[in-house]
């Protein structure tokens, strides 16, 4: 699964940063000459700040530069817990969906030489193709404008370039092309199929050669999974409840992510390529200029773009255009932010769960616009939870919560809707529009749609005829909605969980997931809170006395007794 950048509310700070950044540092370094292995220099006032959010969770590297040259550049945590290896300058992140501007840009180069137009029916390029997705236009998919709806295919899936254009040419359409907006991975995999076709060369191959070369002759990164693979030492991404992600070992076919997701590389060269790209190395002058003219609006000030989303000088004083990927099972998280002004970049990926990159960059962003000493994190309070907290709880009204403990911290598994709304009420997400949400997930499910059909034809074939479809609420993580859901079925029962769009398409799902668990830190006797250094998660403390678990959030009060 790749992420589309949809949250970046705190997006004022990338003015600041940038500005920040370039006082009291050590002399900056050249981005179009810097070589592996230099020695990471940022401002003393910012790495310590950094160091206090890698105290907090933030596992990752940092990139900023201005006019080309790295004000900032510097590494924190690990990138492997379980050999106690550092991250470092050059470590190799997961990009996620940023490979989409990479894939924007190989299909600017093949415009700038003449062999492609942005109005091309992609069903021209590709007789193979069948299907609504044919008459779309090369603009149309770089702007998520082409209708396409839901999933050609999950990241580790093996899918060769025959099967992508098949499962891409099931696809339906939510409107007539470019008539509305629905974010879409199967497009920008789409527009690598064209790429290949239209080049001659392989997509993978195409991108090395021609996308990925950086001023200084080195090339930037490589790919995930597969060859030609991005060279260096990898960071380990962690997932919820402790698993590691995927590393990389996965032989392909790979055309489920090829054009929307599969690149990877260190901050350095995301934030080198980033200038390079902006600067016309990459693309023609002309190209650049399309890549930052606003195309789709999507309100507030915000427009898509070829690859990026650009933000107009109304919504933070200065126009900006941003991308980020993550949220998949490889475990990292990485953001890249271009300010023509100045020509500034920053540049950030994370490999763990507490304090991903697209959070540290939103929590920083307000004090360094006014000109303030960067927030930072307060340390939890000490004391070990008592032994009467750990055990399973139960409402009234069904559903019921499980308490363990892991050294002064507590873990609070919720089951049922009724817990998961009590545990996890979502900030600044309406009510009707969770039980949309859920809605659309249970039309998936009941088979309404054909993408529906497809969904519970798979999952009869793995599991057995569905009996039941049991609601079990909606969280909000990786800046999408979540609608957990147990299927029945003759034999067995399995949790789930699935991100539907507007439109009814699914853009991530997970069968046989585990239920949604809180982390919590001590807020006094009896009191915790969750383990949540930038805030955005949800805004509950949970209380034990006289033998109860009281959960106390936006919603109310919420007491369970203890399950006999």
């Amino acid at each position: 699964m790749t992420k589309h950048f949809r949250l970046f509310a705190a997006a004022l700070l990338v003015t600041a940063l940038a500005a920040a950044c370039t006082e009291d540092s050590d002399p900056p370094e050249d981005v179009t000459a810097t070589p592996a292995g230099t020695a990471a220099s940022c401002d003393a006032g910012l790495d310590a700040a950094f160091r206090a959010w890698a105290q907090a969770g933030f596992s990752g590297s940092v990139a900023i530069s201005t006019g080309g040259r790295f004000d900032c550049l510097a590494s924190y945590g690990s990138a492997d817990e379980a050999t106690g290896t550092p991250n470092t300058v050059d470590t190799v992140f997961s990009i996620g969906s940023v490979t989409k501007a990479f894939t924007s840009a190989g299909v600017f180069r093949l415009v700038d030489e003449g062999k492609l137009t942005l109005d091309t029916r992609v069903g021209d390029v590709l007789p193979e193709l069948t299907g609504p997705a044919a008459g779309v236009t090369v603009r149309q998919l770089l702007l998520h404008t082409s209708g396409l709806t839901g999933s050609h295919g999950t990241d580790h899936e093996p899918l060769d370039r025959a099967g992508a254009l098949t499962a891409i040419g099931r696809l339906e359409l939510a409107f007539a092309p470019g008539t509305g907006y629905v974010y879409s991975n199967a497009g920008y995999t789409l527009l690598a199929l064209v790429v290949e076709q239209v080049s001659g060369q392989g997509y993978r191959d195409y991108t090395v050669r021609n996308i990925l070369p950086l001023p200084d002759g080195r090339v930037a990164g490589g790919f995930w999974d597969g060859q030609p693979a991005a060279p260096g030492p990898r960071a380990v991404g962690r997932l919820d409840g402790g698993r590691t992600g995927e590393s990389g070992s996965f032989a392909g076919p790979h055309w489920a992510v090829d054009g929307n997701g599969g690149l990877a590389m260190t901050v350095r060269d995301l934030a080198t390529w980033t200038h390079s790209l902006f600067t016309g190395r990459i693309v023609s002058a002309g190209s650049v200029r399309a890549i930052t003219t606003p195309g789709r609006d999507l309100g507030k000030g915000r427009s898509e773009t070829p690859g990026w989303v650009a933000y107009d000088a109304s919504v933070h004083g200065r126009p900006f255009l941003a991308t980020a990927g993550g949220g998949g099972d490889i475990g990292h998280n990485a953001v890249a932010v271009w300010l023509p002004q100045g020509e500034r970049v920053i540049a950030m990926a994370a490999n763990g769960t507490k304090v991903n990159a697209e959070q540290l960059l939103a929590k920083i962003g307000p004090a360094l616009l006014a000109g303030s000493p960067l927030p930072t994190p307060s340390p939890p309070a000490g004391g070990t939870p008592a032994a009467a907290t750990v055990g399973k709880y139960r409402l009234d009204t069904g559903g019921g919560f499980e308490v363990s403990a892991a050294g002064n911290q507590l873990s609070v598994t919720a089951s049922g809707a009724d817990a998961v709304a009590a545990l996890f009420p979502p900030r600044d997400v309406p009510a009707d529009e969770l039980h949309r949400h859920e809605q659309r997930v249970r039309t998936l499910l009941d088979g309404k749609t054909r993408e529906g059909r497809q969904e519970r034809r798979a999952l009869e074939a793995a599991f057995g005829r569905i009996t039941g479809i049991t609601p079990g609420g909606t969280v909000v993580r990786d800046g999408e909605l979540r609608s957990y859901v147990t299927v029945t079925t003759d034999s067995r029962s399995a949790l789930a969980w699935y991100a539907v769009n507007a439109e009814g398409g699914v853009e991530a799902a997970e069968v046989g997931t585990e239920p949604p668990r809180l982390t919590l830190t001590s807020a006094g006797p009896g009191r915790y809170r969750p383990d949540d250094p930038t805030g955005s998660g949800p805004a509950v403390t949970v209380e034990f006395q006289a033998g109860l678990l009281t959960v106390v959030g936006p919603g109310g009060r919420y007491v369970a007794e203890p399950a006999r």
